[in-house]
């Protein structure tokens, strides 16, 4: 997209921001700084606002609706033509998946929902005290303009650096997998986008070592009963019983109801088996996904298109992991944080919790009851 667009300058990027705030750009900040950051999307530029603090401020690039809108057509003819001329076309639901990305494009198009996006994680992240998320300056947020804290770190990649300044990189990769899996599982409300460009670490003495998180156009959202089925997976995937993941996927209807339990628990032993026990950097969940993916094929396994965007950030979180610590035990570092929350979930305590949610539905419902009955 950015071979394909014009250049972006400073003096549009002004125009953006003065036609979006409808005020000129010297009313809001005392100075606008040249891009720091440039995507397919967006770009973002440091400022001052009048009342001395330092924002970031990150602008649509013009024309970017027409751009999408073309390459989306293309994908849904693509898709049309994968469903007919391929065997597998209706299995892998092309046309759903594209549909899946159509929405998502469309809303990191709407800067106004990619702050809603980073206010909704900072309040879910801020009991866990291990990623940062900025705050976001609603006076200045439009839908092409949105305005929000600066923030100060080392880019995650910058390993050197980060060893340099005294961070732990092998606590911040189990940092990570915990991160990722309480977005996933305890919220169902999830960055989707953590290459190595939006991630930081900061330096600062109150927050030194935590996650800084940028750019949340893109976060996904996963219902209560696709975690549940998950975590049920992932269990039973770390405690090797390939049955449970066979009767899993039944009992979903992610494969046809005659597929026979042992030959499928037996296809997918022959897939995981060799993972266990071994670090990270001798593992590719890209290959673990080739092999899955030729298993399904062989089963007729349905292509669950709001879980594509799961699985690619599950890739983001590997790469950062290996970068950090090829040593890292993904496996071994997960499997007690899954335990706890199915805990959570199933005992007492989920117990108590769901009482509580159905609590107002009874209160209105008691009195009722005589009657109803």
């Amino acid at each position: 997209l950015q071979d394909r667009l014009p250049p972006f300058s400073q003096s549009e990027a002004e125009a953006v921001i003065a036609q979006s705030l409808e005020r000129p750009v010297a009313q809001a900040f005392v100075s606008l700084g040249p891009p720091v950051a440039a995507a397919s999307i967006a770009q973002v530029h440091f400022a001052t606002l009048k009342n001395g603090r330092e924002v970031a401020v990150k602008v649509l690039r013009p024309g970017m609706l027409d751009v999408i809108e073309d390459d989306l057509s293309l994908l849904r003819t693509l898709a049309r033509w994968v469903e007919r001329l391929s065997a597998d076309g209706k299995r892998l639901r092309p046309r759903e998946v594209v549909a899946e990305f159509d929405v998502y494009l469309h809303d990191e198009l709407d800067l106004v929902r990619e702050a809603a996006n980073a206010a909704q994680l900072r309040r879910n992240m801020q009991g866990l005290n291990l990623v940062l998320v900025p705050e976001m300056l609603w006076d200045y947020c439009t839908s092409t303009v949105i305005v929000m804290e600066r923030m100060y770190g080392i880019p995650i990649s910058q390993t050197d650096r980060l060893l340099a300044a005294g961070v732990d990189v092998k606590r911040l990769s189990r940092d990570g997998v915990t991160i990722f899996f309480t977005q996933v599982f305890r919220d169902g409300f999830f960055h989707a986008d953590m290459h190595p460009g939006n991630i930081q670490i900061s330096v600062e003495p109150a927050t030194f070592g935590r996650y800084i998180a940028l750019d949340f156009g893109i976060v996904g959202t996963l219902t209560a009963n696709d975690r549940d089925y998950l975590a049920q997976n992932f269990l039973a995937f770390f405690r090797r019983d390939y049955k449970r993941v066979a009767e899993l996927h039944l009992e979903s209807g992610w494969v046809p109801g005659e597929t026979r339990v042992d030959a499928l628990e037996s296809a997918i032993r022959t897939v995981c088996e060799p993972l266990f026990d071994r670090p990270l950097k001798d593992i590719s969940l890209g290959q673990v996904l080739l092999h899955l993916f030729q298993t399904s094929r062989r089963f007729n396994v349905q292509i669950q298109p709001q879980l594509v965007l799961l699985q690619k950030t599950l890739l983001n979180v590997e790469g950062l992991g290996r970068q950090l610590d090829p040593e890292l035990d993904l496996w071994s570092t997960a499997k007690p944080f899954l335990e706890r929350w199915m805990g959570e979930q199933v005992g007492v305590e989920g117990l108590t919790q769901r009482l509580k949610d159905e609590a107002p539905r009874y209160a209105k419902l008691l009195p009722e009851l005589p009657r109803l009955l």
